[in-house]
């Protein structure tokens, strides 16, 4: 029972630990879509303050230049996050369910258990009412 008492704690310190890359991941996601959306302000800030929206233009502003590869470079990064996210799910998905099949058998070797002692209980109880019985009379 101990080795399976241990192996109960593996399997849910390997869920937890899936959870917290989960969580990390879409922290992550959700951090660089901000990014991705100040970059976008930026840009826009940028182009309106220049006066010029065509980013072929000789005077375009490097800075707006700078921004726009910085945010497609995050918009790179959130897509294999994503990817990373979705494998990361999957591995935790596997891990619940791994910790859900050593969970099922523990409750039903304790159900086995618990019938083989209550089984035990009831034939010390007939034979204590049998022999009551037969001194009774």
């Amino acid at each position: 029972m101990k080795s399976r008492d241990s192996l109960i704690r593996l399997k849910r310190f390997q869920v937890d630990e899936k959870r917290r890359q989960v969580a990390q991941i879409e922290a992550m996601i959700a951090d660089f879509n901000r990014m991705v959306s100040d970059l976008d302000d930026q840009i826009v800030s940028e182009q309106n303050r220049v006066g010029i929206h065509d980013i072929t233009h000789f005077a375009y502003p490097t800075f707006a230049k700078a921004a726009i590869q910085r945010r497609e470079n995050l918009k790179v990064s959130v897509h294999d996050l994503d990817v990373k996210l979705a494998a990361a799910r999957d591995e935790l998905s596997a891990a619940v369910e791994d910790l859900k099949k050593v969970e099922l058998i523990e409750e039903r070797d304790q159900q086995r258990e618990r019938a083989e002692r209550e089984a035990h209980e009831q034939e010390a109880l007939d034979e204590m009412a049998g022999r009551r019985h037969a001194f009774g009379r």
